[in-house]
């Protein structure tokens, strides 16, 4: 018989290298990670019932977003990514998850996008409109975002190796925040 998770982590490439950054984060907690190199949201929602449902856990942990912004599936605009995101809370719930959003990590740009000029902007407006959608909803917000940013809305270099993806002092300070929310 395999234990139900406490969590299932859902995201990209952010969420997909935490657990090789800090692989006893979830061990130790009983989370699961599934997060998927370069996906938007539309491509996790996609997925939600085989990476999520499937597994029965207490917790689905969100973090996605910053690809749609990156136009990583072509132009998205931000309640595309907005609606995909609320839709996994929807299905979530439906199913007895407990779904917590987490603000999309402080991005100025894009190494692989460089046409994407307001990054920060609209990640900032995304995180807005998903922290209104959680606080109405009464589901756990979690904003890495606050904790994270340069003066510029950036990820700054001691917390980032490219100033868009985590290094393991960027998701130590992730793992405080969350935790709080799951315990």
């Amino acid at each position: 018989m395999t234990v139900k998770p406490k969590a299932v982590f859902m995201g990209d490439n952010i969420t997909q290298c935490w657990p090789n950054s800090d692989p006893a984060f979830f061990t130790y907690n009983n989370f699961l990670c599934r997060g998927i190199s370069g996906q938007t949201t539309a491509h996790m929602l996609c997925r939600f019932r085989k990476d999520v449902l499937d597994l029965d856990p207490e917790y689905v942990v969100i973090l996605g977003g910053t690809n749609d912004i990156a136009l990583n599936n072509g132009p998205m605009p931000l309640e595309d990514t907005y609606n995909n995101i609320v839709s996994m809370c929807e299905i979530a719930k439906v199913n007895k998850v407990k779904p917590v959003i987490c603000s999309v990590l402080p991005c100025k740009g894009y190494h692989w996008r460089p046409e994407v000029k307001d990054a920060g902007d609209q990640i900032v407006r995304l995180n807005k409109m998903l922290e209104s959608y959680a606080k109405k909803n009464r589901i756990k917000y979690v904003d890495y975002h606050s904790a994270m940013k340069d003066r510029e809305n950036g990820l700054p270099s001691e917390l980032s190796y490219d100033g868009c993806h985590a290094t393991l002092a960027g998701y130590k300070i992730m793992e405080e925040i969350v935790l709080r929310v799951l315990k």
